[in-house]
């Protein structure tokens, strides 16, 4: 079993520009996270490219053994200053993980 964890946030900004530089800086920060959090078995992190008018303005796809190993990602120091950063720039968030 392993456990997929996904994620999408939309995101504040004054402008189109400023938006776009928070969904990368929110992508960038995610990524970095692979090979510093343990638990971590693939991560994939990006803005959305596609019908900006409907969808998320970035997305995470993250894979764990298990719940105990999302546990771990969650409480990480890493993943907390992470999450900082997006707490400060995403207007929304849902999340759902699944067994895949």
């Amino acid at each position: 079993m392993t456990i997929r964890h996904i994620v999408v946030w939309s995101v504040t900004g004054d402008d189109d520009r400023a938006r776009a530089e928070n969904a990368h800086g929110i992508a960038e920060r995610l990524r970095s996270l692979e090979g510093v959090v343990p638990s971590i078995r693939a991560l994939s992190a990006g803005p959305n490219v596609a019908y900006a008018e409907v969808n998320a303005d970035v997305a995470l796809v993250a894979d764990f053994d298990d719940v105990a190993g999302l546990d771990e990602y969650q409480r990480h120091p890493a993943h907390l200053e992470v999450a900082g950063f997006i707490r400060s720039v995403a207007s929304a968030r849902m999340a759902v993980d699944l067994e895949v």
